[in-house]
This record gives C-alpha cells, structure tokens and sequence, in this order.
C-alpha cells in the first residue's frame, strides 16, 4: 500500500471515529403541559409543542394495569393524540415522550388519567370545535401558517389553499376566544398569514390564486389552466382577514402590524378589474389567457351559488369598488335569481334558487361573517332563505325518494364533498345530484340557522354522527369529509361492468373547505362572534348603512317564522280593534312589490301615509299610531279606512279609534 492510500484510509477512520463520537445523545426535554381531556367515547391528549430543532416526534404510552406500555407514536407537528375507547365510564392513563432523530428518548412525563362519561351539548360543541381547529392549527402550512388544501392519510398534498385559508384565519380566531390556544400564539400565526399574503405569494391584480405553494408562494394550477387570480376564493379569504381586523384590536405593535397589513392586503384587490368590462364579475383572471381560460375556467358568475359574498366585497372596496347596479346586474342576475315559481318544497319556499336550492354549502362560505339576520337586499331576506334550503335539504333525506341506507332526521346533509370512487372522487351532492353521500358539515355548518328554533336539528346531527359511527367518521380532525352507507363498486369482468358490490364507505380525507364552516357557523351560533366580528368593518358599515344593496327587515317574522313565504297578496286587519292609540296592521306578499299603505277618515281624506316603498314578499306589520301623525289632536272618535296598493292587488280594511 503507498503512502497515499494509506494516508486517505488513515483520515478516512479518524473521521469516522470522530463522527462516532460526536454522535448526539442528549435527549429532548419532556413535553410541558401534558393533559388529558376525556369526552364520550374517546380521549384527547394534549401538550406544549417541545422546540428542538432536530426533534422527530412524540411516544404515548398507556397503562396496562401493571406498567406503562407504548401505544403509539406522534409526528412532530401535532401535539395531540386522541384514542376511540368507544364506551362510557371507562377509566385510562397516559404519559408521554419526545424523541428526538437520533433516537434519544427524553424522560416519561407525569400521568394524567382519562375517564369517558355522558356529555352535555356544550361539550359536543366544544368538542366537535377543538378538533375541527386542529386541521388549521396543526396541519396549517408551517411556512405561510395558511391552510392546506386537504388532509389525506399518506399526507402527501401539501398544497395551500386560499379560500379554506379564509376560513382557517377565522378558524384561528375562534380558537383563541374558545381557549383552545392562546391569544399570543394566535398573533404570532395571524402575522405569518399576513406577511406572507402581502409580500410572497403570486397576485394578480389584488387578487389571489386558488391554491399554491406554501414555501415559495407561486401559483399551483387549479385544472389545467387557471394559473392567475381566482376572486371568490379571494373573496373568502378577505372574508376572514376582515373579521381578523376587528378582533385583533390591542394597541401593541404585533396587533396593529395586523391591522395594518390587512388593510394593504384589502385596499390592493381591484375587483372592478375583475368585471372584464362586463356587468358583472368573471370567476378567475389568467396571465396567460386573460378571461378565456379554456374548458371554461373563467365566466360571469350570477344568481344563487356561494358568491354573494364576493359582489358585496366588491361593491364594499374602499379602493377598486364595483358601481352598486353591478350588484343586481351580477349577483341578482337582472332579477332573474328569484324565485318566481311561488312553488313550497314540504313546505318550504326559497326566495332565490330554484327547486330543492342547491347544495348546502351555497348557504354557508358567504355567511361565515356576513351576519344574514335582519337584512334584506332586492331578492330575499338570506337568514330565512338559507333556514327554508336547510330545511328543504333536510326534508328530502327524511323522505329519501332514492332509498338509500342511513338517511333520516338526524342523519341528513347534502352538499360539495368528497364522494364514492365511482362518482369521480368529489362531487356536489344536492337533492338533485344524490348518490346516498352525506358530508357532515352539511348539517353541522347550518347551526346558527337553528339560533330562533326550540330544537338544534344540527346539534342532533352531530350527536348521531359521533355515536353511530363513532371512529369510522370521527378522526383526529373531528369529523371527516363524508361517508356512503349504500356505496356500490363495480364488478368488472374483461373491462365490462358485470355488477355491483353493496357496501359502505368512509372517507378519511379532511377538506379545508368543508372543516372551515363547521367551527365558525357553530361559533356563530353560540356567540355570534364572527358575525359581529366582520359586520363591525367600517367598509362593511359603510355600504349596509346606505341601505342601497342591503336594507333593515322590521319585520320580526323575517327570523322567528320563517317556514313559508305567502303564496298571495292578503290584507289580514289590524289589531286592536277598536284602539286608541295605536294599532298593528297585517299584510302579506307574495312578491317584490311597490307598496302603498294609507290611512283616511270617514270622508275619504288622507291621514296619513305609513308604507311607501318597495318591499320584499314575507308578512309586514305596521303600526299606525294616531297620537304621532300632525294635528293629531283634531283626530276624534269614529270610523277610519286604511288602503294598501301592492301591484296590481289592492285592499282595504275599516278601524274603530275610541279615545
């Protein structure tokens, strides 16, 4: 061997001994703040993240009655685990480890003891809420703190996503009011979020693009095509950084930072850009194909979908807005988003949309902060709108005209979602397009519809959801996408379908767009907070206190009775009948109409005018007050006349004052 050789061998073992010896083992630190929360039929564990760079993960172990076994290991980015017990009263302890890349394994924390029991509604809530957190908190990209498209087993798409991202900013926001992280925590991810969206994803005219890397910030292609800007999904994400600005309202220089880069984010979107010179708005903007993306990856959007959110944004803009009008040209569709059939599904009737209304989630993403309670635009008052759809949808699987296996009263939802293999993967489930895939964010996303109601259907649901199918639907990110209790695969013999095996099916995939709803809308059914939240903007106060595109309902039958609309004009009387002073009077309509109401004495003059103006169908109450119209003291005992002129329908009814 020469000396060369033997040099190179020679460093090439000293190395190898040193590397040896510089291997690490020091152990990680315990995990901190290691609990248990204990619900009906599972456990969650939870801890403090441990922050050393090279850790791997975490080991649970549990007790098996004479020493600690290990049960299961956790990755790295979680700091929960949860295990189906799938009983009551039943009893379990824990510990946990970090181990670290060389395998080093710190000490054993102290135990904490688990004990499953009956629980209350507020615990199904809070539940159903931590968990669904999770996906956004845990599974948030780690580089733009945004959400992830969606959550598969292998975890292999990491794709983010901008409109469930939306969702997760409000997702977050109810995490810190709930506890379930801290207000410090929440502030260090929210300026993540923000910095990223101001300064290194890919805009496009203001506006962002439907999903796209969360490390470098490009476009990631939704279809073959749209690589550009995508405002709906823009839209969801304002949505959300809207609400953020409100709550986010401390005077420390973190909160403002916030603030401010929420509103360079806002006023940076021209969405008059995005009307394409046309009276409405296009769905997506491409750099490459500008508004003729092929295979229809760009078109006027109107009527009755998920986008009402999107105009009112775009009418609301402090910067780029759209003119008003372009609200009823494109969201009302020059008029032609009623629904004129004056037709009731089991007995329900839907001011906007046609037949059974569509998918559930058309009631849901534009009302995650806009508060629909109160409010009327030109078509429909959407807190009873989207009450009559929910019903609709909820009757038809209790009527189940498809027979399939499952569907009742407290099981029930149709919407977008995961689906059966054989329907493509993902489909937009709708009385309409009904394969027996419910998606349980159909039912739970609706709560806050239940807010008036003596019984919460969709707080039913989830307690059905969670102990019927127990963890073949619930998973560590609650509840997942959906599920197919009559799925049918096919038999295939030489290519030809020869049958069909009958079965069930379970998704185990998490979609952002899905999980998003069901945290905030159950949020705003027991706190109204994100409504609260976004409504007080002062963009969105601006545009809803002009009374130009939404307007007051006073008529409290707009939330407590919202079962039907009436199928015709009717003058029901007033009452009380005689009165002094004052006295309701009733009417119903049926449809949009201009609206004359006046009062006359026995000679025919005119007393006074209490309705001028057009008025969305529903039942209106009046309230004429003798006392307050000019020289009401000259008004004397007797017979007065009040005439409505509604349309083409006009009526008239006879009042008694007795002073």
């Amino acid at each position: 061997m020469n000396n060369k050789v033997f040099y190179l061998l020679a460093v090439f073992v000293f190395t190898t001994m040193q590397l040896s010896f510089a291997q690490d083992i020091t152990p990680p630190a315990t995990p901190l703040g290691f609990q248990s929360i204990s619900y009906e039929l599972h456990i969650n564990l939870v801890w403090q993240p441990n922050t050393e760079s090279d850790l791997a993960g975490y080991k649970i172990y549990k007790w098996d009655g004479s020493t600690y076994q290990f049960l299961a290991n956790v990755k790295k980015y979680r700091s929960f685990f949860s295990e189906w017990i799938g009983g009551t009263s039943i009893t379990n302890k824990y510990k946990i480890a970090a181990y670290d890349l060389s395998n080093n394994i710190s000490l054993l924390s102290a135990e904490v003891t688990t004990l499953t029991h009956q629980m209350t509604d507020d615990e199904f809530l809070d539940m159903t809420q931590r968990a669904t957190l999770r996906y956004f908190w845990d599974w948030g990209d780690p580089n733009s703190g945004i959400a992830r498209e969606r959550w598969q087993p292998n975890e292999s798409d990491v794709t983010n996503t901008i409109g469930g991202g939306g969702f997760g900013v409000m997702a977050i926001i109810v995490g810190i009011h709930r506890g379930f992280i801290s207000r410090a925590d929440g502030v260090e991810r929210m300026k993540k979020i923000v910095d990223f969206l101001a300064a290194k994803i890919d805009k496009f005219h203001g506006a962002f693009p439907h999903w796209f890397n969360g490390s470098t910030g490009k476009v990631v292609k939704f279809g073959n095509y749209q690589d550009g800007g995508d405002i709906v999904e823009t839209s969801f994400m304002i949505q959300g950084l809207l609400a953020a600005k409100q709550y986010f309202n401390l005077q420390n220089s973190d909160e403002e930072l916030i603030r401010n880069t929420i509103k360079q984010i806002w006023e940076g979107i021209d969405w008059d850009f995005y009307r394409g010179g046309s009276n409405g708005l296009y769905w997506n903007w491409s750099p490459t194909y500008q508004f003729n993306i092929p295979e229809g990856g760009s078109f006027l959007f109107h009527g009755w979908s998920e986008t009402m959110i999107t105009y009112f944004l775009a009418v609301a803009s402090p910067t780029h807005p759209i003119l008003k009008n372009y609200y009823s040209s494109g969201w009302g569709n020059d008029g032609s988003i009623n629904n004129n059939t004056g037709q009731t599904k089991y007995g329900y009737q839907l001011q906007v949309g046609t037949n059974y209304g569509g998918p559930l989630f058309w009631t849901h993403y534009s009302y995650l902060g806009f508060d629909p309670r109160g409010k009327r635009d030109r078509y429909a008052n959407y807190f009873v709108n989207n009450f009559n759809q929910t019903m609709i949808n909820r009757a038809y699987c209790i009527e189940n005209p498809k027979g399939y296996a499952g569907y009742n009263g407290n099981c029930w939802g149709l919407t977008a979602s995961n689906s059966i293999p054989s329907a493509g993967g993902y489909m937009a489930h709708e009385p309409g397009n009904d394969n027996g895939t419910i998606a349980p964010t159909a039912a739970i996303s609706s709560m806050p519809y239940f807010i008036y109601e003596n019984e919460n259907l969709a707080l039913n649901a989830i307690k059905h959801f969670y102990r019927t199918y127990g963890g073949s639907l619930w998973g560590d990110f609650g509840f997942k996408d959906a599920f197919n209790l009559t799925y049918s695969s096919a038999i295939l013999s030489n290519g030809q379908i020869i049958g069909y095996n009958k079965g069930i099916w379970f998704n185990d995939d998490y979609l952002a767009i899905d999980q998003g709803p069901i945290i905030c809308m159950i949020e705003n059914y027991r706190s109204q907070l994100l409504w609260n939240l976004f409504m007080a903007d002062p963009d969105v106060k601006r545009i809803l206190s002009n009374n130009d595109i939404f307007f007051p309902s006073t008529d409290p039958s707009d939330v407590i009775d919202k079962k039907k609309i009436p199928t015709e004009f009717k003058l029901e009387g007033n009452f009380p009948n005689p009165f002094n002073p004052t006295t309701i009077i009733r009417y119903q309509l049926s449809s949009i109409s201009n609206v004359q109401l006046k009062v006359y004495d026995i000679l025919g003059k005119e007393i006074a005018t209490l309705v001028n103006e057009e008025q969305l169908p529903g039942e209106h109450n009046i309230t004429f007050d003798s006392g307050k119209i000019p020289n009401a003291n000259q008004l004397t005992s007797g017979i007065y006349f009040y005439r409505i002129q509604a349309g083409e329908y006009s009526a008239t009814g006879k009042m008694v004052l007795l002073k």
